[in-house]
């Protein structure tokens, strides 16, 4: 490829400005028809936890520190609870109490995540689903088989709903302009792609400078393309 410097890049970027236009509009079309016909909208239900310490341990033990049989709740047992949280247990029990198709097992077991507030005891139990309703129910129901399975475990009550899922307005997974404007970036470059492409492909001469990077030799005269409308019309005038 010929080596090309930043004032006839741009000379080429603006001799082919319609094709990058009318690509970019493309990309743009395709996203808008993508983010408005091709993606399922899943909406979020999600429950605050408070993993605390067991109370009722501590008033039997006279204010002293906890026992063995207590749990240490931290951020290091996130990924116990979170295990947990998508057990057979839990998940088919709510199933059951829900009353929802239980080959939909995976699927729900799926669409459940567990994550950790920062510099806290308090994790977020979320749920995605088609139906935001159906979303906050499920998240609402683990949370409370969870604690009751927590107090079948440890024989303790350390756990306690901060916050209840509620009805999401808005799916969680489609951002229009978002969509938009990543199908723009990506039409454009595709652009610049195809314009440079064909740069690299067409081998013909179009100037004296071209002739000299060609030849290597110094171009010393040129006869310019001299196109008189007017002769030519009167030329045709006189044939008549």
């Amino acid at each position: 490829m010929e080596e090309l410097d930043l004032k006839e890049l741009l000379q080429i970027f603006w001799e082919k400005k319609l094709e990058i236009i009318l690509i970019t509009a493309i990309f743009i079309v395709i996203g808008v028809i993508y983010t408005l016909g091709f993606v399922t909208p899943k909406y979020e239900g999600t429950t605050k936890l408070l993993l605390a310490t067991n109370s009722s341990s501590n008033e039997t033990q006279g204010g002293e520190s906890i026992t063995t049989t207590d749990v240490t709740i931290n951020s290091k047992l996130v990924s116990t609870y979170s295990e947990l949280v998508k057990s057979n247990k839990i998940i088919r029990k709510v199933i059951s109490n829900l009353k929802l198709d239980a080959e939909k097992e995976e699927v729900i077991r799926r669409n459940i995540s567990v994550t950790d507030i920062t510099d806290t005891e308090v994790i977020k139990i979320t749920v995605k689903d088609e139906d935001p309703a159906v979303a906050s129910k499920i998240a609402n129901e683990i949370a409370k088989v969870f604690i009751e399975t927590i107090k079948e475990f440890y024989g303790i009550e350390n756990v306690h709903v901060v916050d209840e899922a509620e009805i999401a307005e808005t799916p969680s997974n489609i951002n229009h302009t978002k969509d938009v404007i990543i199908f723009a970036a990506a039409g454009v470059v595709v652009a610049f792609m195809y314009v440079l492409l064909l740069n690299m492909l067409d081998t013909t001469i179009k100037s004296s400078e071209d002739i000299e990077k060609v030849t290597g030799l110094t171009v010393i005269a040129a006869i310019p393309v001299y196109d008189n409308v007017e002769d030519k019309a009167k030329r045709k005038g006189g044939r008549r």
